[in-house]
């Protein structure tokens, strides 16, 4: 058997109040990928932050070794210097500086006391390079599109000599082709020795790329084994610890009149791009409207245009309930019976330094509001009723947002959005980093919700939550709708070619 390049032994971590592991192992061997699953606020995110140095040693008990050897990180610099280089969601680049000055940071070549630009540029050329990432090394990154950005960071990662890559859902925010683009070169570093801890709440990416699966649950482990001596149905039960039976409980719906409709709506953004061009769609009350297409075809900028978040409109129009709805800001949307659950919670959706109840309450404190000021009881029993109905896991709810889970995060928002009782539910990438029970959850929630006659827009990456979770599908390409379809007439293959652009056979 080959010898582990980084293991954790019997490793146990407390935060106030919180054991968040208790007595975990996990190892990560050369040419493999280990995957980490488990349901949010198992134990992954403070386990990859033990191994990458960000808990330093004496913060934790048990031991770590690298290469059999103990390790003794304190802090992220060392842990780089053994080899390890953790990639996670927030990708650690800096917007506005360019490709090659983000695959050089802190390291940069200097000749006579000044930076020698031509050897970083050339030595980031041949980074990018062996990575298959064709881009401009001098353009910002901010420029890049999400998958070329992940290649930025790896390459980043590996030419500070990097032999073991801990991968936190790399694949959250790429589009079905850049996540096989990904794949591949996963593979190919597995090839070369190299070790990949891969953190994943897809479990088709698990079964695709893994050698071996570890799984947590409360902070424990629950089971390590080889990929192939699992299935589905194991790993889900091994995750939250019961029997699913549906991953998409999607109800039949019974549709009533049409809610929300778009007529040609044609739009700009910054520097008179168009992006949404004579767009036309419904939704009615009790349908859940599923929007796909690859990154950059218009659906996130549809959603936040709709809601009045970004965008001028220079054509066309929006009814709701048959009226006009004219172009304002979030705030008239919002009180017009319009939510939205924004695909990038971090920047548009929560205020990360506020605690969990402030940022549950504040689509609804006008409600709560009594005399001009807040009646804090209320407020404590609606935010203790959304904790429990949604499970969102913290220590309490005056902890900060920021400090809980991306899943507890996106269940704080849907939470947000339910309070405020729309008509209409715009969703964009509402399961993005939630775990499959919290999925399943949501989906239930969004049953709910539909039965009692919301409409629901649908925005999502996952090809089988889409066709799962739809009535109808609106494929989009190039800022237009590029087909529609009905739950029947939907398969993985069609919504793909539509998306390009191609006549499905």
């Amino acid at each position: 058997m080959t010898a582990a390049l980084l293991e954790a032994r019997g490793v146990t971590k407390t935060f106030p109040g919180v054991v968040a592991l208790k007595n975990v192992s996990f190892d990560v061997r050369a040419g493999e990928v280990h995957a980490l699953c488990g349901e949010n606020g198992a134990g992954k995110s403070t386990l990859i932050k033990l191994l990458s140095g960000v808990h330093p040693y004496g913060s934790y008990e048990g031991e770590l070794l690298v290469d059999g050897k103990p390790a003794h990180f304190l802090g992220v610099a060392d842990a780089q210097r053994a080899g390890i280089a953790a990639i996670a969601q927030e990708l650690a680049l800096v917007p506005a500086l360019s490709v090659a000055e983000n695959v050089r940071l802190g390291d940069w070549p200097t000749e006579s006391g000044l930076v020698d630009w031509v050897e970083a540029r050339r030595d980031a050329r041949e980074w990018l390079e062996k990575l298959g990432l064709e881009a401009d090394i001098d353009a910002p990154v901010e420029s890049l599109g999400a998958g070329q950005r992940q290649l930025v960071e790896i390459a980043k990662a590996l030419r500070h000599r990097a032999r073991i890559l801990i991968l936190d859902e790399p694949t959250a925010a790429l589009a079905e082709a850049e996540a096989e683009r990904l794949m591949g070169l996963i593979r190919e570093l597995r090839a070369q020795g190299i070790g990949i801890v891969y953190i994943s709440h897809r479990l088709e990416e698990i079964f695709t790329i893994a050698d071996r699966v570890t799984v947590l649950r409360d902070g424990s482990t629950v089971t390590t084994r080889r990929v192939d001596a699992a299935d589905r149905g194991s790993l889900i039960r091994d995750m939250v610890g019961r029997d699913i039976a549906d991953l998409f409980p999607r109800r039949a719906p019974k549709l009533g009149e049409v809610r929300l409709e778009a007529r040609g709506l044609t739009a700009e953004g910054e520097g008179g791009v168009r992006k949404l061009d004579s767009v036309s769609f419904s939704v009615r009350a009790g349908e859940v409207l599923g929007i796909g297409g690859l990154m950059g075809a218009g659906r996130t900028e549809l959603l936040m245009h709709v809601f009045g978040a970004w965008g001028k409109r220079t054509r066309g129009e929006l009814l709701l309930d048959g009226k006009a709805l004219l172009p304002g800001l979030p705030g008239d949307a919002l009180s017009a019976g319009l939510a939205l659950v924004t695909e990038d919670r971090r920047r548009h959706g929560l205020i990360l330094e506020q605690s969990v109840g402030f940022n549950l309450s504040l689509s609804t404190l006008d409600r709560l509001t009594r005399g001009g000021l807040l009646d804090l009881e209320a407020e404590a029993e609606l935010n203790e009723r959304d904790r429990a109905d949604l499970r969102i896991k913290t220590p309490s709810l005056d902890a900060s947002v920021g400090g809980l889970s991306g899943g507890n995060q996106q269940k704080v928002l849907v939470g947000r959005a339910r309070r405020s009782a729309p008509r209409v539910l715009l969703l964009d990438e509402p399961t993005r980093g939630v775990d499959v029970g919290a999925k399943v959850e949501i989906y239930e929630l969004i049953n709910a919700m539909t039965e009692r006659g919301l409409a629901v827009i649908l925005v999502s990456s996952e090809l089988p939550e889409l066709i799962g979770m739809s009535d109808r599908i609106v494929m989009m390409r190039g800022g237009r709708v590029a087909r529609e379809f009905t739950r029947a007439q939907a398969t993985q293959e069609k919504l793909i070619a539509a998306a390009l652009g191609q006549e499905h056979a």
